[in-house]
């Protein structure tokens, strides 16, 4: 990784634990406003690392609930597919 990327991905680490924290889910917004006044470089970095690491979140949050359901002999979470968005 780059030194940008490398700083975009602490800040998107701490940014996670905040939003937990401050019970502020769009907590991410504001800072990645606080980035773009002064770096868009810096703001798309933080972005993308904060993005990539809420999928990889989700994701495995979805595998651990298809894991316990099948577990539990029941049915598992359901996957709505959406064409609009994401990479």
């Amino acid at each position: 990784m780059s030194v940008i990327e490398d700083m975009g991905d602490a800040l998107a680490q701490e940014v996670i634990a905040a939003m937990a924290e401050l019970g502020d889910d769009r907590f991410y917004d504001k800072v990645s406003k606080v980035l773009l006044d002064a770096s868009p470089t810096m703001q798309e970095a933080f972005l993308t690392a904060f993005r990539v690491r809420i999928a990889e979140k989700r994701g495995r949050a979805f595998i651990e609930a298809a894991l316990q359901a099948k577990r539990e002999g029941r049915e598992g979470p359901r996957v709505i597919m959406d064409s609009g968005g994401g990479h």
